[in-house]
Parts: C-alpha cells; structure tokens; sequence
C-alpha cells in the first residue's frame, strides 16, 4: 500500500448535523487533531447515489432506511490527510452510537442515535479510496 494512501482518508458529515450549523464546530474538532482537509464538497444525494454509496449494505435491514436518511438533506464530503488516517480519524469520530462513543468525540459532541450519529468515516485505506473517488474523482 502505496504512503500516500495511508494517509488519506473520507469523512462526511451527515444532514442531521448540517441542518444543525455544526459544520464548523466538527470541521474545527478534525483540524485541532492536525488532519488537513484537502477536499470539500456539500452536496445533497439523490436516493440512486446514497444507494450507490451504501450498495455493500444492500442485504443489511438498515439499508434502505438508511439511504432514505442520507437524502434528508445537504451532506459534507471531506478528504482527510495525515499520517494514520484512517484509524485516527475512526478514532476522533468516536463509536456509531452516540451514547457508547467517549467524550470529546465527535459522534458523542454532535450525535443524537445510531442513525444520526453526525459523521461517517472509512472504515479501512481500500475503502477511504473508494469513497473519495465516489465524491471527488468524477
């Protein structure tokens, strides 16, 4: 795995936190922790394109409920670099459910459920590239 890739990762702020005005407050949270946006893009998804995202979901019961939510409103999709991306920022980001993630998280700041839990981050390197090819690489 090419240097370059392990520091990179995707993050997106979900509507419930958009609709809210926290963009800053949680854009500020991933800066004090020395990750450096290098992409940024708000964009609302169209139900085919929250499919797209979520497709290794599709077999989940959660699946559709949760396309349906990603529609709800405008989304914020980020590029993330720093070294150890990916497991510093699942790390910031904080457990799904709210109420489980430790303090000074950013899902325990700004998340109300599992399913509106304000952030999602890439769970791996193979899957930071492909969701930042999915919002920036068109």
């Amino acid at each position: 795995m090419s240097h370059i890739t392990e520091n990179l990762t995707f993050a997106m702020i979900k509507p419930e936190a958009v609709k809210k005005n926290v963009i800053g407050s949680i854009i500020a949270l991933i800066e004090e922790k020395n990750f450096t946006v290098c992409g940024l893009s708000m964009v609302r998804l169209t139900l085919e394109r929250a499919q797209a995202f979520y497709k290794v979901h599709e077999d989940r019961p959660f699946y559709q409920a949760l396309c349906d939510y990603m529609c709800t409103g405008k989304i914020v999709a980020m590029v993330l670099k720093k070294e150890n991306a990916v497991q510093d920022f699942r790390t910031l980001i904080g457990a799904t459910n709210p109420k489980e993630a430790l303090a000074g998280t950013i899902r325990n700041q700004f998340g109300t459920s599992i399913e509106e839990n304000a952030i999602h981050g890439s769970d791996s390197d193979t899957n930071a590239q492909k969701e930042i090819h999915f919002f920036f690489n068109q």
